[in-house]
């Protein structure tokens, strides 16, 4: 592995922890009328604090973007998941919880299962697939994935709705780094290459939909509740696209499809033990659902 992958990667993964703890911060006391409104983007973007989560995400977007320049996706997406360790520091310096067994536990966990299928792994590079069938059948499943959990999401927004929003933005930025990939090889071959593909404009509305995504569950449940799907939704959606039509190539034997599976399954496992640490702000009280005005009987 590229120390300059390395260091690409997890420089992006600092940013966008430190990010997603600013944003929930001012996207809590977003109205609720905002809720998975283009409406609430524009109300955010009044907020000094959210601008900030925003600076350091876009910086956080850039950097992880160079990391895939230069190694493949199915190696930089295991690494972008350590977003939760800079998260979890941030939100100890302010709620001043100790690190404790679970929060050891949740670091090894995470740590030792990006080592485990990286080691395991040893993801290469290879020609991406020339058949677009099989790229649009990955992306549709994704993006229909996506689309069906915002949909439950919606009709139940204050109880497992912010999970079902974070499972589909995590989804979404899966594919919006597969493309983000492909756009810089043709941004290699000349400007002109790039404009003229749909990939770019697609990494637009990818990215900005699933903001809307994150901030309408940042906005009506703790970061506790959100942040753990988005993190370990990513870059298993990252990776099915990495080796799926990108070209990536993993290991393939017995051994190391269980190393590789036990990596991904440790990691998940960590995410959801720190993303639920004390440590993560709980943000304001879980909003409750506002009752409908009683109906008086006609009078005879």
């Amino acid at each position: 592995m590229s120390v300059l992958v390395l260091a690409l990667a997890l420089g992006a993964a600092c940013c966008l922890g430190l990010g997603f703890v600013l944003q929930q911060n001012a996207a809590q006391r977003a109205p609720l009328s905002d809720f998975l409104s283009f409406r609430l983007l524009l109300d955010l973007v009044k907020v000094p604090r959210w601008l900030g989560g925003i600076a350091l995400m876009v910086v956080g977007m850039g950097l992880g973007a160079a990391a895939l320049g230069q190694g493949e996706l199915s190696l930089v997406e295991p690494l972008l998941a350590t977003n939760l360790l800079f998260a979890l520091a941030l939100s100890r310096k302010q709620t001043r919880q100790p690190l404790g067994r679970q929060g050891w536990a949740g670091l090894l966990l995470l740590a030792g299962g990006v080592t485990a299928f990286i080691v395991a792994g040893r993801p290469e590079g290879g020609a991406a697939t020339a058949d677009p069938v099989r790229q649009w059948l990955i992306i549709g499943v994704m993006i229909g994935l996506a689309l069906l959990l915002t949909t439950h999401g919606k009709r139940s927004r204050l109880s497992s709705g912010p999970v079902l929003l974070a499972l589909a933005a995590g989804l979404l930025y899966g594919v919006q780094d597969a493309l983000t990939r492909i756009s810089g090889q043709k941004a290699a071959d000349g400007i002109v290459e790039l404009l003229t593909g749909w990939e770019p404009y697609a990494v637009l509305a990818l990215g900005v939909t699933g903001l809307v995504l994150v901030q309408s569950a940042f906005e009506t449940a703790s970061l506790r509740k959100s942040l753990p799907a988005l993190t370990a939704a990513q870059p298993l959606a990252g990776i099915v696209c990495g080796v799926g039509f990108l070209g990536d190539r993993l290991r393939t034997d017995a051994v190391a499809l269980s190393w590789e599976a036990g990596g991904l399954l440790a990691v998940v496992a960590g995410i959801v033990l720190l993303g639920l640490h004390p440590a993560m702000p709980h943000g304001a009280p879980e909003r409750a659902p506002v009752a409908a005005p009683a109906v008086s009987p006609a009078s005879p």
